[in-house]
């Protein structure tokens, strides 16, 4: 959503820096048609970028190369009230219209996309997330007054996406857990809370390293990153978190954040006009030094299988591998092949285990389902 951000003072505050992130790079401006971007995910290695309120119900793929937008996707039975943020998971992509710039929405919504839709279609059908705030209380609205805005989305493991909100009064961020599958659903604030020294306004969780860092910026338009780690079961900032300051990206709209690798993050801008200051959206890189999980616990969260369950083809996506082998409930093996694309239409009904072998000579294995 557009914001109307006074600046009262062009002095930046000071933060705890840190040495974790590095290389902050300005790659680019962003093409015109995401001027206006706002939330982004990296799949299919295809960086995926949508616009924010009042702009169309459209994802785009963007070239981190050249800089241009190579495919548009739009989802068919959506309306981009206020898309602010994206995520994923092994099977689906959700895009949470989950703005509430007034604190008066009662219409908040997450789109389910499953990604071999995705893949095959220019034109998507989503499945739908209703749900509302458990403590909201107040639907007055109260433009960038209030705590029930939100920009920020993760996908945080196989059955939760986790909010958090921009809380314009006293920039006190909650997270709030919300079920994956499609239905309404009234949400509760998860027990520990960040003061987050800003708005903060995207989010993405690496499973190679188990972290979320969070993307935000000040009243002076200073961007920060917050890091947060070690925390317990879906409770994000029950844990460590670290906050860094761009200051290489003074007096930017920072938007959107997404891993790319294990060490490596893409930060996207939205374009702003404040007086007689103007400044492009841009696509920003950063890269990091955090451990990576140990091979089996990344394999086992990294390596994604869908759609699952499978009719016709499984696609793999995630760590190099060199082969696939595919078992039925005998034991019997049933497949083996060397490529991300994988033909199951022939396999009979029912559960199947797929091993995954990696390059370093150890494996993960993951359940389908085959209807």
């Amino acid at each position: 959503m557009k914001k109307i951000i006074t600046i009262t003072t062009f002095i930046l505050v000071t933060f705890n820096l840190i040495a974790q992130i590095a290389n902050v790079e300005e790659k680019f401006d962003l093409p015109i048609v995401l001027s206006e971007s706002s939330g982004a995910i990296f799949f299919n290695d295809k960086l995926i970028i949508h616009n924010d309120s009042g702009n169309e119900n459209k994802l785009y793929e963007l070239d981190t190369i050249s800089g241009l937008v190579n495919r548009t996707v739009t989802v068919t039975n959506a309306t981009n009230v206020d898309w602010e943020d994206i995520t994923q998971d092994e099977t689906s992509i959700y895009i949470g219209d989950i703005g509430n710039n007034r604190g008066d929405r009662t219409d908040l919504k997450i789109y389910i996309l499953n990604k071999n839709d995705y893949l095959s279609s220019s034109n998507v059908t989503a499945e739908i997330i209703n749900f509302s705030y458990s403590d909201q209380v107040d639907f007055v609205p109260n433009p960038n007054n209030t705590e029930w805005d939100a920009e920020a989305l993760i996908s945080l493991d196989a059955n939760n996406l986790i909010l958090f909100t921009k809380n314009w009064v006293n920039g006190t961020t909650k997270a709030y857990s919300i079920p994956k599958n499609s239905g309404t659903f009234t949400v509760v604030p998860l027990t520990t809370t960040l003061s987050s020294g800003g708005l903060i306004t995207g989010a993405t969780h690496n499973p190679s390293t188990g972290k979320v860092y969070s993307i935000g910026y000040n009243s002076s338009l200073q961007p920060f990153v917050w890091v947060s780690e070690n925390f317990t079961n879906n409770d994000v900032f029950s844990g460590t978190n670290t906050q860094t300051a761009l200051t290489s990206l003074a007096f930017e709209q920072a938007e959107a954040i997404t891993y790319i690798g294990a060490n490596r993050y893409f930060i996207t801008s939205e374009s702003f006009t404040i007086g007689p200051i103007y400044d492009n959206a841009k696509l920003v890189s950063f890269t990091t030094n955090d451990d990576v999980l140990s091979t089996t616990e990344q394999a086992a969260s990294v390596v994604r299988l869908y759609p699952n369950p499978v009719q016709d083809v499984l696609y793999i996506d995630g760590l190099e591998f060199t082969s696939i082998e595919i078992y039925d409930t005998k034991c019997s093996l049933v497949y083996r092949g060397y490529n991300e694309k994988i033909d199951v239409s022939e396999l009979n009904k029912g559960l199947f285990l797929v091993k995954i072998n990696l390059k370093d000579h150890t494996y993960t294995t993951k359940k389908i389902i085959k209807y």
